[in-house]
Order: C-alpha cells, then sequence, then structure tokens
C-alpha cells in the first residue's frame, strides 16, 4: 500500500470517529465536501503531514469517495469511457474502453476495504455478502450491472465486475455510425422488428446482445405493450407502455426464488403483444416460444453461442431442461415455427463488436430446422493496427419474410440484397 492510500485510509478512521455519519445524509456533497476539508487541514497539521494545494483537495475528494460513495470506484464509474470495471482483489483493477482491456492505477487500502465497499453495494440493494452467502448479483442506483464473489470462493479475495449502465441508450443509427454494421442490414432489422417477426440474438459475453436487443426495441410501436423479463434489468426500452419485471434469488433460507421461467409465466397473463427476454438459459426457453407461437409476434430473446446453428441447438438443449417430455423433432418443430429470424452477434480482435451473421429460419426439412443465411460477413485480415479489415455483405439471398412484410405495408427494397452493390449506397 502506497503513502498516499496509507494516509487517506488513516484519515478515513479518524473522521469517522469525529463526524456524525447520519447528518451526511441530510447534507449536499458540496456541504460535506467543505467541512470535511476544514477538519482534514487540521489533521494533516497533526499528522504533521505538508500537502499543496492540488494535494488536499485530490485527498478531500477521495475521502468523499469512500464516505459518500465507493471509494477508488467512483472515478471509474464517472469516466464515460470506461464500460466494464473488473477488481481482481485490492491491487489489480482493470477496465474495458473501446472494447480493449487495460490496468489502472486504482487500488483499495487491503482485501478487508474491498470487502467493505462489496457490502456497501450489496446492502444498497437489500441483499448480503459474507461467508455463508458468497456470491452475489446486484444493480447501482444508476443501473450498472455489479457482480462479487468472495473467500472462500474467491481464492486470492474478493471479486467484483461492474458492467456500467449506458446513460444514452444506442439506436441503430450509432450502432452503424460504430462500424456494427451497414447501413443496408439496420433497414432491414428496422422492418423486421415493425414487421413483429421473432428474434433470437445470438453471441458470446461482451459481444453486445443487450445492445443490439436495446436498439432494435426503439423500432416497436408506442402503441403496444411489452414485458421484459430479466435477471438484472439493464434493458432501455424507450416506449411508455413498457413493464420490466426481474427475477429474485432465494433467501437465506434458500426460499421466496422467482425465476425466469416464473416470470414468463406470468407475462403471459398479462396481456402483452411482445415479450423481450433479457436472456435464455434454460427452461424457460420452452415458454418463450410457446409465447411466440400463439400470438406474441415480434418477441425476441438473446442466447450464448457461437453461430446462429448453434443457437438453435441451444435452445433445443434449453427445451429439454423444461422438464418436459418433448421429443427432438418437436423441439425443433416449435422452434422453427417461433423463430423467424437469427442475428450472431461477435466481439472481433480488435476489441469491436460486430453483427456477424443475419439468418431467417425457413421451415424444416425432415428432423432439421432449415436456416438461410441473408447477410454473412466477409473478413479479409487484419492491419497495422490490428484492426479486424471485414464487411457484413448481402448473400444475395431474398428473404422469405418480405412477403410477409410486404404484405403489412412494410416494403423493403430489392437491392438492400444485392451482394454486388456497396451495402452505405442504400441509405
Amino acid at each position: 500500500m502506497d503513502m498516499k492510500t496509507d494516509l487517506k485510509v488513516e484519515l478515513h478512521q479518524k473522521l469517522l470517529d469525529r463526524i456524525n455519519l447520519a447528518a451526511l445524509e441530510s447534507m449536499t456533497r458540496e456541504q460535506v465536501g467543505r467541512d470535511i476539508g476544514d477538519i482534514v487541514a487540521e489533521m494533516l497539521k497533526e499528522l504533521n503531514h505538508a500537502l499543496n494545494l492540488a494535494e488536499r483537495k485530490q485527498l478531500v475528494e477521495d475521502i468523499l469517495d469512500e464516505l459518500l460513495g465507493l471509494g477508488p470506484l467512483e472515478p471509474l464509474l464517472k469516466d464515460a469511457t470506461i464500460t466494464e470495471i473488473m477488481v481482481n482483489t485490492a491491487s489489480i483493477v482493470f477496465v474495458e474502453r473501446a472494447g480493449r482491456i487495460e490496468e489502472t492505477r486504482a487500488r483499495f487500502a487491503d482485501n478487508k476495504h474491498l470487502q467493505r465497499i462489496i457490502q456497501k453495494i450489496v446492502s444498497g440493494m437489500g441483499r448480503r455478502i459474507d461467508e455463508s452467502s458468497p456470491m452475489v448479483d446486484a444493480r447501482l442506483p444508476d443501473g450498472s450491472r455489479v457482480n462479487a464473489i468472495i473467500p472462500p470462493l474467491a481464492v486470492d479475495g474478493p471479486i467484483l465486475t461492474i458492467r456500467k449502465f449506458s446513460k444514452t441508450p444506442v439506436d441503430m443509427d450509432k450502432l452503424v455510425s460504430f462500424g456494427a454494421m451497414p447501413q443496408a442490414c439496420a433497414e432491414v432489422l428496422r422492418a423486421v422488428v415493425m414487421g413483429r417477426r421473432n428474434v433470437l440474438i445470438s453471441g458470446g459475453t461482451g459481444s453486445g446482445k443487450t445492445t443490439m436487443l436495446n436498439a432494435m426495441s426503439a423500432s416497436i410501436g408506442a402503441h403496444e405493450r411489452v414485458v421484459t423479463i430479466e435477471d438484472s434489468a439493464e434493458l432501455q426500452l424507450q416506449q411508455r407502455h413498457v413493464i420490466r419485471l426481474e427475477t429474485r434469488p432465494a433467501n437465506m433460507e434458500g426460499r421466496g426464488e422467482i425465476n425466469q421461467r416464473d416470470l414468463v409465466k406470468n407475462a403471459l397473463r398479462m396481456r402483452p403483444d411482445r415479450i423481450v427476454l433479457g436472456e435464455c438459459r434454460g427452461g424457460e426457453a420452452f415458454d418463450m416460444l410457446q409465447a411466440m407461437n400463439t400470438g406474441h409476434d415480434g418477441s425476441m430473446t438473446t442466447a450464448h453461442a457461437n453461430t446462429p446453428r448453434d443457437a438453435l441447438s441451444r435452445l433445443e438443449q434449453m427445451i429439454g431442461m423444461s422438464g418436459l417430455e418433448v421429443s427432438p423433432k418437436a423441439a425443433r418443430s416449435q422452434i422453427a415455427s417461433a423463430i423467424h429470424v437469427v442475428l450472431q452477434l461477435e466481439r472481433l480482435s480488435d476489441g469491436k463488436r460486430r453483427l456477424t451473421s443475419l439468418a431467417e429460419v425457413t421451415g424444416m426439412e425432415g428432423e432439421t430446422v432449415l436456416l438461410q443465411e441473408i447477410f454473412r460477413f466477409d473478413r479479409q485480415g487484419i492491419d497495422a493496427q490490428g484492426n479486424v479489415i471485414a464487411e457484413l455483405k448481402p448473400t444475395g439471398i431474398r428473404p422469405k419474410f418480405m412477403e410477409y412484410l410486404s404484405a403489412r405495408g412494410i416494403h423493403l427494397p430489392s437491392h438492400l440484397f444485392d451482394p454486388y452493390r456497396k451495402l452505405d449506397s442504400a441509405a
């Protein structure tokens, strides 16, 4: 632990003995800062520490972060360029910026200090973390998703991961400007959502599945009643008529758990036009597919998989986790009739998140679900800076859903699917 961290911890402990913590709740940060600034200046004299004005100001800010916020995490939470914070014990803190992971200079005094901060986060959500319950998912007041795991499960000390919540929802135009997909593909996806086709978004961890779900949801009609179901509420639907449901873990006695399957079943009784399930992971896939097959057109969900074909196989496995006796052929038939479009997302080696496939489910042949790729990712190499040179191109196949959309007044120009036309010229 360096001298400044040591000093900060010492002053923090002394302040706790001298101030009324309850009174802080009714004061603004500025008011607390003024009062603490005077006390800190006095304490520095007592401890015979000479700091210049800038150093003293920074010290007061750090102590305020300890008293009112989350200590060393506060600057990282305030940094808009950071999308993920990864604390690997007290002395190792990584962040993700623009898709790249880098180590920071942020440090905790020790693992006890880190565990206190974790306790502060989870207690604010009415949860607890200790040896009997050493693993927890929680959410910060701004919506950022938190996962913490402590000893004895975490061998070297407490581990904290924070997926930051974006205050500005990403729409399709932004995804195009970020290079996540071409304009032609964005137009197709808008039409798919407006035309109420059911969508499965597939990809690995951190590939941008939730971001894509948020962006696509902007094309849902304002008059539609949408129910969202998640483990940790991350979706940012902009419509007025949205009901957000979130699962609940079991209490300390192992009771009271409400899982995604319970919520999907309940959602069906709430007269939804569409259901948006944050992520399919188990038996809830069966209920979600049932909903898609029984009038809840335009529903969407995500799954962890590496290809569109793998995503459909994962759904089949999840149906098996429902505890119901469903034959493989019946499961595939249900998938083929429920899912219309499968999107594949990937986080590339250069850190960028890209749409790498747009595929259409066209039915069944024997016991096989038929898939045809409408847009395919063409990888050409890597440039001198390590950027992946690649393009999402139409395969030339005209999707069957075009006729369905046209019958509902949504017309997609055929040139969007022309493999010889420059994609962005379709804007």
